[in-house]
């Protein structure tokens, strides 16, 4: 299964981004999406895990979302949480992040827990572009987890 993740996308969804998002299983979005439109959009694409990011207020899905998202699939038991340090990296095989706009994938060295911070695909930091990431899941089996660069536009 493809597991697309995406974080901090603050109401603007690019072309770039959409075309990436093509094919997945799922989108996660790791809060700060500031868009209901968007939501529908990315509905449309696949299934769609969230959490509620600090800028998630006054909006249609704010009601059935939660700040802290738990899930199974795959056989893999998913937490997804805006801010890194909320996480309980002892309830979860994979732990997904956001906030920073900074992306990231790594191993929890007390809980082996895999952890990862997609970036932003809009507001970008760090000096890496846009970004989002991808995880590739196999029956139980991790086969790719990884940070993908998407093409810059005239916008950054």
């Amino acid at each position: 299964m493809r597991f697309d993740i995406v974080s901090d996308t603050h109401g603007y969804l690019s072309d770039e981004l959409l075309k990436a998002l093509e094919g997945a299983d799922y989108i996660v979005h790791a809060g700060d999406m500031c868009s209901d439109g968007d939501l529908r959009r990315l509905e449309r694409i696949a299934p769609v895990q969230m959490c509620l990011g600090n800028n998630d207020w006054d909006y249609e899905y704010c009601g059935r979302i939660k700040r802290v998202t738990k899930f199974y699939a795959d056989k893999f038991r998913w937490q997804i949480c805006h801010y890194r340090e909320r996480l309980d990296l002892l309830t979860c095989d994979i732990a997904i992040c956001g906030h920073t706009h900074r992306p990231y994938v790594e191993r929890d060295k007390k809980t082996g827990t895999l952890i990862m911070n997609p970036g932003s695909p809009t507001f970008p930091r760090g000096g890496k572009g846009p970004t989002i990431g991808r995880i590739v899941t196999h029956r139980g089996d991790l086969l790719q987890a990884e940070i993908i660069s998407l093409p810059r536009t005239p916008r950054w």
